[in-house]
């Protein structure tokens, strides 16, 4: 998929910004400067300064010019990290079920807790077309059992797709699953026993953990620095006399943090697996969904030893319901094969069938063209809306891509009291609670933008906010 023309300017002056040298309020090239400088139409320059408006980086101010935004600083603190590697049982403090809302069914909810795409930005018509076709198409073939490794077309056609955008995936080491749970499941089911040692990062989605915690694992909490990622030099210490047999990771667009490790971190951490001789399990699962420039690497395209397990799904990009997803295993596809067989079913022909047809042409690609400018725009309307409505000190991590933000409340404000609050305006988070086995991050709570803004979402976000000092 070729870029748009106006991404060799726009990237040059997202760069300056994001590296200070354009600070909040500096204007910026006029239309005539950037159409000389980069050979564009006007229309192409005005695209660009639109796509940039929309990514809450610029403003256009009437008659005088565009101007670098207001943007919010990436503040959050970093909880203090031990300085002693613990060794935890995966067990949580609080049900998994907790939400904002203590006592669900008292008033009328709005959810901003669920991480999946909301019924206006689902791709409804292309789905439900490109199904009736499959249907009409192959009949009841679609009633008869897959191999349990999934289509050997559809598993040809992901890595086809992969591969323009720096994602090196092997068809012979695939195995189409029942959505990302069940390829994280694989994956550590393959490398690990029970009482086994596995490092996360934290937060983490309390997914994830719920996985880990149903094998019986044990954990190694690495933190995340929130402004550079994952913290490999813990991880490093943690590999330090301990027999960790698999580090789970978000790479791209991490849950809840929304943040993105660069290609030499990547590295890095692969450099810490093969040092070790640690299974690497790579959760690429928000890589489609970047908010500027190109797709980011994940870090199965540096492995060659095949200690990396990449695993992915459809149903962050297409709809919640299509459960497809898909583990590229390494050298532990033998294994991953068996684990997989023995949940006993194949993931369903018609969405093998109706992922296939929509990788066969370009249907997803401008799918997801349509679907990240729409999912940038909801993360700066977002942040916008949470300075304006929220107390003073309200800090928040501006994602790169995916559809998560990750909100810090001041030290002033009692959670517990915001959680009844919320409970009584009808709206749902996600608490921060739930994305770790320890206690760090109880002043911390999830939004997830993936859903169209009408009146009532902005009413109940300002509710939300209102009277918490």
């Amino acid at each position: 998929m070729k870029p748009y023309r106006y991404e060799k300017f726009t990237a040059a002056i997202e760069a300056k910004i994001r590296g200070g040298i354009y600070k909040s309020g500096h204007k910026l090239p006029s239309v005539r400067t950037l159409m000389k400088e980069f050979s564009m139409s006007t229309g192409t320059v005005q695209q660009g300064y639109e796509y940039l408006i929309i990514r809450g980086l610029v403003e256009s101010i009437h008659k005088s010019g565009y101007y670098v935004s207001n943007l919010p600083e990436n503040q959050i603190s970093v909880p203090g990290a031990e300085k002693k590697v613990i060794i935890r049982d995966a067990v949580f403090e609080h049900n998994l079920s907790l939400t904002t809302s203590l006592r669900a069914g008292r008033n009328s909810l709005t959810e901003f807790n669920v991480a999946a795409p909301g019924d206006l930005l689902i791709p409804q018509k292309l789905i439900l077309r490109t199904m009736q076709q499959i249907i009409r198409e192959q009949g009841a073939k679609l009633l008869r059992y897959y191999p349990s490794g999934g289509s050997v077309e559809l598993k040809d056609n992901i890595c086809r797709h992969a591969a323009p955008y720096n994602t090196n995936l092997n068809a012979g080491e695939l195995i189409i699953t029942d959505g990302a749970l069940q390829a994280l499941y694989i994956a550590l089911a393959s490398v690990c026993a029970a009482g086994d040692i596995v490092a996360v990062e934290s937060p983490c989605v309390f997914s994830v953990l719920q996985v880990i915690k149903t094998l019986q694992l044990k954990v190694i909490e690495i933190p995340m620095d929130f402004q550079t990622g994952f913290d490999i030099a813990y991880l490093k210490k943690a590999c330090t006399g301990t027999a960790i047999k698999a580090i789970v990771v978000t790479p791209n667009f991490q849950n809840p943090t929304g943040l993105l490790l660069t290609d030499a971190q990547k590295k890095e951490l692969l450099a810490v697996a093969q040092q070790y001789g640690i299974a690497l399990i790579e959760n690429d699962i928000y890589g489609d969904l970047y908010f500027n420039g190109q797709r980011p690497s994940n870090i199965k395209s540096f492995d060659e030893s095949g200690l990396v397990m990449t695993y992915s799904s459809y149903a962050k990009t297409l709809a919640a319901g299509i459960r497809l997803g898909w583990l590229s295993a390494g050298q532990f596809l033998q294994k991953a094969e068996q684990v997989k067989f023995s949940t006993g079913s194949t993931v369903s022909p018609v969405y093998q069938e109706t992922v296939n047809k929509l990788l066969s042409t370009d249907s997803y690609d401008r799918h997801l063209r349509t679907f990240r400018t729409q999912l940038s725009k909801n993360a700066y309307r977002t942040i916008n809306l949470l300075n304006t409505f929220f107390p003073s000190g309200t800090k928040v991590i501006v994602p790169a891509g995916g559809y998560n933000i990750w909100v810090q409340l001041p030290e002033r404000i009692n959670t517990n009291d915001f959680y009844l609050h919320c409970e009584q305006v009808g709206v749902k988070f996600t608490p921060g609670g739930t994305f770790s086995f320890s206690n760090s991050f109880k002043r911390f709570f999830r939004i997830v933008f993936a859903d169209q803004y009408s009146a009532k979402r902005i009413e109940r976000l300002q509710l939300a906010g209102k009277n918490l000092e």
